[in-house]
């Protein structure tokens, strides 16, 4: 597994961003995550070593842009290069996360076809709203590897029927941090009947701060926060 941040910053885009983790620990260091900058690493997929072998090694997963959103306007003249990159390493596996699908078509490569083999591509639905949104475009998208990421959970949702073997994983999640929202665990249970439905593999990944469970609102500590929801035991395959 390995990181690779090739710009960073961001610009809050919908309620799932209110307390982004980027925003609180660039404040910490006085950053303004509102100014995207392209980063020290942005040509480290093909970093080489002196006996002229990549610094990643070949069949590494590789966490894309956790920093910033890859389709975010100010990185549209750093992208080409980005994807050109992602071709020359078509021996890793690049895993990114985007709340601008949106955006999507206007962002791929020439020769993307109907997607890299090599890229899996999420799309945040943090409520209702989000999902009515960017599901139908994420869903008719040309994209290979497709995930949903319900974090941070906000509210009920509902899928409309539509989740099935186009996509491949959806995740679920509370808000972390001293200002988290509260995660309702019915909406989780609810997305998890969804997903036996539509036969599409779930994970409950974490609690988040405050998780309303059975009428008691749970106080739950970060470091708890991925087991707790693992103890739950309500992932499926």
């Amino acid at each position: 597994m390995a990181s690779w941040n090739p710009w960073h910053g961001c610009h809050k885009l919908s309620e799932g961003c209110r307390n982004c983790y980027v925003y609180r620990i660039d404040e910490r260091h006085g950053k303004d995550s509102s100014v995207i900058t392209r980063t020290r690493d942005f040509d480290l997929p093909v970093r080489r070593k002196r006996d002229k072998s990549y610094k990643i090694k070949p069949g590494t997963l590789v966490y894309t842009c956790f920093s910033s959103d890859f389709f975010v306007e100010d990185a549209d003249l750093w992208r080409p290069e980005a994807w050109r990159m992602m071709r020359e390493r078509n021996d890793l596996h690049f895993f990114m996360i985007t709340k601008r699908i949106d955006r999507f078509l206007n962002c791929i490569p020439e020769d993307w076809g109907d997607g890299y083999e090599n890229v899996t591509i999420c799309c945040t639905m943090e409520n209702q709203d989000r999902t009515d949104f960017r599901l139908p475009i994420y869903r008719d998208a040309p994209i290979r590897h497709k995930l949903i990421i319900c974090e941070p959970l906000l509210s009920d949702i509902d899928f409309y029927n539509c989740l099935g073997t186009w996509v491949e994983q959806v995740i679920v999640g509370g808000e972390s941090g001293n200002r988290a929202r509260i995660c309702n665990y019915d909406w989780v249970l609810n997305i998890r009947k969804q997903c036996i439905h539509g036969k599409v593999p779930f994970s409950f990944k974490q609690t988040g701060a405050r998780l309303l469970k059975d009428g008691y609102l749970y106080h739950i500590k970060r470091r708890y926060q991925h087991s707790q929801a693992r103890k739950a035991k309500i992932d499926t395959e």
